[in-house]
């Protein structure tokens, strides 16, 4: 599924349950020592994504291990995202001389708990929101632009060493299956910080993918960089 929304050169791996033997890496599976079987199993399988996303790359197998923003740490010359949900994981890779950024996200095709959506975007989202509800009542718009959010972050991230929050973004979702974030960074972004993506919705699940072709900037000497000069000596 998660193929439909990637563009040429990106590879992708996809799962929809943990029945397959997925062995971790000895660092992989302390970090999942004390977690409950169910999460360990769903990392496993993701990994695993990832590392047969690796291998269609031509590149070894290796341990994928959260960077300090929980990020997978992808090994040098490939960009890359992982994700999953209840009945779904998946993972997508992509040489960075090809790619500057990839990010995906995967969630149950249902609306937001109450009380999220008021947390996560802004008024004008609000309205945009309704006004596709009343065209497509049928598709959860809410969990989507949800889902787009995180697909933009997990593509800017990276990249770039900065933070963001939910409301630090402002998304446009398309009927035709496309989307726009445009994140809003609280100093001058290192990257364009205008991001398009595209999604799937299915009746249980809906997936977003956000791609950027070109060759990423040194994520954290530019965040670093970028602080610096900000800050009075």
């Amino acid at each position: 599924m998660i193929e439909e929304l990637l563009p040429p050169g990106v590879t992708s791996s996809e799962a929809f349950d943990d029945a397959a033997p997925a062995p971790l890496f000895p660092a992989e599976a302390a970090l999942m020592q004390g977690r409950r079987a169910h999460r360990r199993r769903q990392f496993a399988t993701a990994r695993a994504c990832a590392r047969r996303c690796l291998a269609d790359l031509g590149r070894p197998a290796a341990a994928l291990l959260p960077g300090p923003g929980g990020a997978p740490q992808w090994p040098a010359g490939v960009v890359g995202s992982i994700t999953h949900c209840q009945g779904y994981r998946a993972a997508v890779a992509a040489p960075a001389s090809l790619m500057a950024a990839v990010g995906i996200d995967a969630e149950p095709a249902g609306p937001l708990p109450r009380g999220v959506l008021a947390l996560i975007t802004s008024e004008a989202e609000r309205t945009h929101l309704a006004h596709l509800a009343s065209a497509d009542p049928s598709t959860p718009w809410d969990r989507l632009l949800f889902s787009a959010k995180e697909a933009a972050y997990k593509a800017w991230y990276p990249a770039t060493g900065i933070w963001l929050g939910f409301r630090d973004a402002t998304l446009t979702l398309f009927p035709d299956g496309g989307f726009a974030a445009t994140l809003h960074p609280p100093l001058p972004p290192p990257v364009d910080p205008v991001y398009q993506g595209r999604w799937l919705a299915g009746p249980d699940l809906i997936l977003t993918a956000v791609t950027r072709e070109g060759r990423p900037p040194p994520p954290r000497a530019t965040a670093a960089a970028l602080i610096s000069s900000a800050t009075p000596a």
